[in-house]
């Protein structure tokens, strides 16, 4: 028996078809399924934590990193619950660092062959996540896609992304690590769990949803012209060999942001100013 969490109005209808996709297959296979479909933003967090209270539920969630977050944030009992992720959104990011087909039937197959491991996420003080927080150029790219009304997707982002680098600001942050405490200013902090942000650019392009460990990557402020130059290799992932970045992994790190900037988990954007952060391994059981 599985739980089908679904976001009906993700990936602008793409998620309904793989939803019918999904049911005829499983219907072939003679195998049990109850569809709870999301109303309202929230709604995926209190469905789950519902389905929570079965003492094993096989949960298979479809949408985008958004309704992946939801789902892992109404977890309350991490030893009664596997997840499954199809992927029908519009982004997709935390699937394209695993194994897991971006193709919904392929998707199901991978699910139903009943293999369980474990992912890694991101334990925040009041939230998780289990692609990527931060703050930064980053958060003032997704601010500015909120606000732009031509565009959409992928074309929407980038021209948030290109009006951002054109328009760039740095940000003033402390950043706690590993005993020591730096102010700097800085133009993008990124905590990964997953490699990519913004419909695949790869911001943590090392990174290992398995490894138990968090990939920090911080872009300190830098001249604009070092900036265009910098951008174009951080569109390939290979920005982390640039003088002006640094690139660790650890285990926690917190983050004060001391201007008016805003952060961002699993790319919704939030008012708070303080990222603590710890990595959660062996913890989040899924079909692997």
């Amino acid at each position: 028996m599985y739980d089908i969490l679904i976001n009906p109005h993700s990936g602008k209808g793409k998620s309904l078809a793989a939803l019918k996709t999904v049911e005829t297959i499983l219907t072939g296979k003679q195998i049990e399924y109850t569809v709870h479909r999301t109303a309202y933003p929230g709604h995926a967090q209190e469905i789950v934590r519902e389905l929570n209270k079965k003492d094993d539920c096989k949960l298979i969630v479809m949408g985008g990193d958004g309704s992946f977050n939801e789902a892992l944030n109404g977890i309350e009992d991490f030893s009664k619950i596997t997840v499954g992720f199809i992927p029908c959104g519009t982004g997709n990011d935390y699937v394209k660092a695993t194994n897991i087909p971006r193709d919904p039937a392929k998707a199901l197959e991978f699910i139903l062959k009943d293999d369980i491991g474990y992912t890694d996420f991101i334990q925040l003080d009041d939230r998780r996540a289990l692609n990527t927080t931060g703050a930064g150029m980053d958060v003032d790219v997704l601010v500015k896609y909120g606000q732009m009304k031509a565009f959409h997707g992928k074309a929407k982002y980038y021209a948030a992304l290109f009006y951002t680098v054109l328009h760039l600001r740095f940000h003033r942050m402390i950043i706690e690590l590993d005993g020591k405490t730096e102010e700097k200013s800085i133009i993008i902090t990124s905590i990964c769990n997953g490699i990519y942000i913004g419909g695949g650019m790869p911001i943590g392009p090392l990174a290992d949803v398995n490894d138990g460990l968090l990939d920090v990557v911080i872009i300190k402020e830098t001249s604009k012209f070092k900036v265009y130059k910098l951008l174009f290799k951080f569109l390939k992932g290979k920005h982390l060999d640039n003088p002006d970045t640094e690139y660790v992994r650890c285990k926690e790190i917190k983050v004060t942001l001391l201007d008016d900037g805003k952060t961002q988990v699993d790319g919704e954007v939030y008012d708070n100013k303080v990222l603590h952060c710890k990595i959660v391994h062996n913890v989040l059981k899924t079909f692997k």
